[in-house]
């Protein structure tokens, strides 16, 4: 029998799709998130997408296999203002903003407050019930904000009640200073990039915060954020009712 290795069976390799990587600054660290970002679709399709397995070669970086996690709000946050309006060859505002919107993240709305990026339990489950919540902002840190207060936990997870932020139509400093903006950019003082994303040279007409009536049980939504493209494209929507937030973009975490 020939026992040459140039014979036999040859075994076909496992051929997976590519993905591009856009990494940017964030909190002191560099963030890897999949681009183009996953979409325009549904959130959970774009979710589900993110979980696929993808390979990724570029200049002095050989990934045969990566994947992708949904980001929190602070993390889409920090992607969208790298090169937001500068019509970079990334560039949030015209690519994302502009035709569609971004889904950033996973909020629940309360009786009490807006909870960004929620926690679950080792079911996947939403902590909702009102001692676990109690316990959480027990271990968050609790800051001050106009007539109530935010808290930050781990993992971004961020509340903010409805007395430290304002809704409707209001300029970029009004917003960034608000307890909203600083959960969702998971910071203590106001939000840098948001107020930098909504400033009049992207936005002349300010921000509009809307979608966040107090409903009677807790439900949760998508945060989306788009270029109020319904009018003329001159005020930045911060928007709180969405669910299945259809033809959106969301960017994938690298894992």
């Amino acid at each position: 029998m020939e026992t040459d290795s140039k014979y036999g069976i040859r075994k076909a390799q496992v051929v997976l799709p590519t993905r591009d990587l856009l990494v940017v600054p964030h909190r002191g660290v560099s963030l890897a998130v999949s681009h183009p970002a996953f979409g325009p679709n549904l959130y959970s399709t774009n979710v589900a997408e993110m979980g696929g397995t993808y390979s990724h070669n570029s200049e002095g970086l050989n990934l045969p296999q990566i994947t992708f996690r949904e980001p929190t709000t602070s993390q889409s946050i920090s992607t969208a203002f790298y090169g937001f309006g500068e019509d970079g060859e990334f560039d949030a505002k015209r690519d994302i903003f502009d035709p569609r919107w971004l889904q950033a993240g996973r909020i629940v709305r309360t009786s009490n407050g807006v909870i960004v990026n929620p926690l679950r339990d080792k079911n996947g489950k939403l902590v909702l019930n009102q001692g676990d919540l109690e316990a959480i902002q027990k271990n968050s840190k609790k800051v001050p904000v106009g007539k109530g207060h935010i808290y930050l936990g781990q993992n971004d997870f961020g509340f903010a009640e409805y007395e430290t932020f304002q809704t409707g139509v209001q300029d970029c400093d009004i917003f960034a200073e608000g307890g909203l903006a600083r959960v969702i950019e998971h910071t203590e003082k106001f939000a840098k990039k948001l107020k930098s994303i909504a400033s009049p040279r992207n936005y002349p007409k300010g921000v509009n915060v809307w979608g966040f009536e107090v409903p009677e049980e807790p439900v949760e939504r998508v945060l989306t954020l788009d270029s109020d493209r319904y009018l003329d494209g001159d005020r930045l929507d911060v928007v709180g009712y969405d669910w299945y937030c259809y033809d959106g973009y969301a960017f994938g975490v690298r894992q």
